[in-house]
């Protein structure tokens, strides 16, 4: 099996798309920066999307749906947010086609324009708040906790596979308060649960903090972010959570009655993940061979190669072990291809990042073992049949242990100080990776780095953990310690 992989450090950028294409993760589309997501690639998101909904819904939260067009008046009921989306909504004009009366083809009906324009969803805010206004009358009604899982259109002029696409499929969510401090809890729990998600199931180590104002959510008083490092060195903003105070309440007139039967607007936060952490993943553990997926996040944790070809007595064992495997909770394939020669199939599941391949010959069954490899380190071992079910579930465990721990050392020896704009032009052009820095707090300062540098404030120190001193580009007093990277 070719693989024809750039290697990373010869093209990093293509060495994803590489990866991307030929682990079969996705395709393109006829449609312009548009994806056709694959088995391979969905089953991961699916992974993600059950994990993330058991979370949410273990915080309270439950499930809805709304309509994916949105009348364009709504987007104007807030200012900074259709300044924000204006430049990326795609807009439906007429609902009905007719053939060309000139020629071949259909032309759009003339006669069908619609009476009010309709926006094809970019984000959710306005037409759930419009809702939210019927359904919220009382603080008996309070605290409402809806997430939803769908597609949204970003028209977007440069795209690439999960990372940036034109359409793509998350989750947000949308919750209303009856105090200040209930949504700022909300998306500091959200925030919290994004990032323990990163580490915990695809065993990438984030930076939480947050946005300046100049990077906050369209609309939004307080943006929460996860920002991981990719291993060419850039960030990847992987979560946001958004405090939204009480614009959207009032934008679209949602009060409530309190306890008092006095009427106050309530408090809204919002917060999305999208199928870009397909490509974190991709990104972030995967070598110059093919795809690594994490073992919480595998759509097939453990694949079983009779050789040379299946034959009864080894598939006989195969579905002993299957099914041993099975009964711990693990996803397993045998693959009982007899076309398709070992070294082709180990090549295969190498490339599509199947951590862990059981390999059963003849001789194998004589001695009673099997030969188990690891994706990871590409590691082989020969394990005793009996009892392989407890060794492949405790490898699966160090697996899962080994990727997180790479990658947060990657991470932390990425992490740099600078004192100087110099200091940080040279860390980012030569190293890479996040560079702490102090602010003096202003958006002035903050475009000026990002034009003599390209890179942006990924996040705010929380800790601000530089402690005060002089802005490296201003010169100006700083008591903020941020974050600086080139980024996705």
């Amino acid at each position: 099996m070719a693989k024809e992989i750039t290697p990373r450090a010869e093209n990093y950028s293509q060495w994803y798309n590489d990866i991307v294409k030929k682990a079969g993760l996705a395709d393109n589309s006829a449609v312009r920066g548009c994806m056709v997501i694959k088995p391979l690639g969905y089953g991961i998101w699916e992974n993600m999307k059950a994990q993330l909904d058991s979370m949410f819904k273990a915080t309270g939260h439950v499930n809805a749906y709304f309509p994916l067009f949105i009348p364009k008046s709504f987007l104007s009921k807030e200012a900074e947010h259709v300044e924000g989306f204006a430049k990326e909504c795609a807009v439906i004009t007429h609902h009905r086609l007719m053939n060309n009366p000139n020629g071949p083809g259909v032309v759009v009906d003339p006669s069908a324009r619609l009476e009010e324009e309709l926006v094809v969803r970019p984000t959710s805010e306005t037409i759930i708040w419009n809702t939210y206004k019927d359904w919220i009358q009382s603080y008996r009604d309070l605290p409402l906790l809806i997430n939803q899982w769908a597609n949204v259109v970003r028209w977007e002029m440069r795209t690439r596979p999960f990372l940036r696409t034109a359409e793509f499929l998350w989750q947000e969510g949308h919750t209303a308060h009856a105090t200040k401090q209930e949504a700022e809890e909300e998306a500091a729990t959200i925030h919290e649960v994004y990032a323990r998600f990163a580490e915990d199931y695809m065993a990438m180590p984030v930076i939480k903090g947050a946005k300046t104002p100049n990077e906050r959510f369209a609309g939004a008083e307080e943006t929460y972010t996860i920002e991981a490092l990719m291993q060419d060195g850039k960030a990847l903003q992987a979560g946001t959570s958004h405090f939204l105070g009480q614009n959207f309440a009032k934008a679209f007139d949602v009060k409530y009655a309190d306890q008092n039967n006095k009427e106050e607007y309530v408090w809204a936060t919002s917060w999305g993940v999208s199928t870009r952490l397909v490509g974190g993943l991709v990104m972030t553990h995967s070598d110059d061979e093919g795809l690594v997926i994490p073992p919480r996040l595998a759509p097939t944790q453990v694949v079983i190669v009779p050789i040379p070809k299946p034959n009864a007595q080894i598939m006989e064992v195969a579905e002993k072990i299957s099914n041993q495997l099975r009964a711990k909770g693990i996803s397993v394939k045998i693959d009982n291809d007899k076309k398709k020669r070992p070294g082709f199939k180990f090549a295969q599941y190498e490339m599509e990042g199947v951590p862990v391949r059981i390999g059963i010959g003849m001789r194998d069954l004589e001695k009673q073992v099997v030969e188990v490899a690891r994706r990871d380190t590409k590691e082989k071992s020969y394990v005793a049949i009996d009892g392989i079910d407890r060794y492949v579930e405790e490898l699966l465990v160090d697996i899962q242990n080994s990727l997180f721990s790479k990658a947060k050392k990657y991470r932390d020896d990425h992490i740099s100080e600078a004192k100087s704009i110099d200091e940080l032009k040279d860390i980012l052009d030569n190293k890479g990776g996040f560079v702490k820095a102090l602010w003096d707090g202003t958006t002035e300062t903050e475009l000026k780095v990002k034009e003599l540098t390209k890179a942006t404030i990924r996040c705010i120190d929380s800790t601000d953990s530089l402690g005060e001193g002089q802005d490296i580009q201003s010169g100006a007093p700083a008591k903020q310690t941020v974050y600086y990277a080139k980024a996705y």
